[in-house]
């Protein structure tokens, strides 16, 4: 089997943890409706929005009348951002590939998370390249995200791993020929990465 000589990391759930639950509960406090009935109505919105159709003030506007409630922008940007957690435990495990092989991030996300995180997570600033949906229109299990995520590495798709907590998306990158891992936890991606031969 080839040597590695890129990784691609997702971001939800991988590097940063989001539990939707904490949003949905959020904006359902603001607005005085339920949880399940605010997650339902903001189903439309999730692909035009990681697709960069609907970003900025359009997309504060869209959520608040979805949810029912008025929110300034910097109200807007604590709230939409307030289910993220860092995953503490498997920063320093990607740190230590970074200068050993290519490490990219793609993610299906949007421009005030994706700005919201990086502010607080320096370590992406160290990546060599970010393939992110709303800046390039298409967003996984697209196969032309993966395509454009080796082209920004200039690697092979034989010697690119790729790590997602979606089993769909891993799949989706494993038929173009990844190597394609499902990532649950620190554990296991330690192990994954040993196997890799890093």
């Amino acid at each position: 089997m080839p040597a590695v000589d890129a990784v691609v990391l997702d971001l939800g759930n991988v590097l940063v943890f989001h539990d939707d639950q904490v949003l949905w509960q959020a904006l359902a406090g603001l607005g005085g409706k339920k949880p399940e009935e605010v997650r339902e109505k903001l189903g439309g919105l999730w692909d035009p929005c990681n697709r960069g159709h609907l970003a900025g003030d359009e997309l504060r506007r869209a959520v608040c009348a979805t949810a029912g409630i008025e929110l300034e922008a910097d109200a807007f940007r604590d709230l939409w951002n307030c289910h993220f957690r860092f995953h503490d435990e498997v920063l320093p495990l990607v740190e230590s590939l970074i200068g050993r092989v290519k490490v990219l991030l793609l993610s299906n996300t949007n421009a005030t998370h994706l700005d919201w995180i990086r502010a607080r997570l320096p370590l992406l600033d160290r990546f060599d390249g970010l393939v992110l949906s709303y800046q390039v229109g298409v967003a996984k299990p697209d196969p032309a995200i993966f395509r454009r995520a080796l082209e920004m590495a200039g690697t092979s798709a034989e010697r690119t791993a790729f790590f997602d907590d979606v089993e769909a998306y891993v799949k989706a990158a494993s038929a173009l020929g990844l190597r394609g891992h499902v990532f649950t936890d620190a554990a296991a991606f330690r192990r994954q990465l040993a196997g890799l031969g890093l």
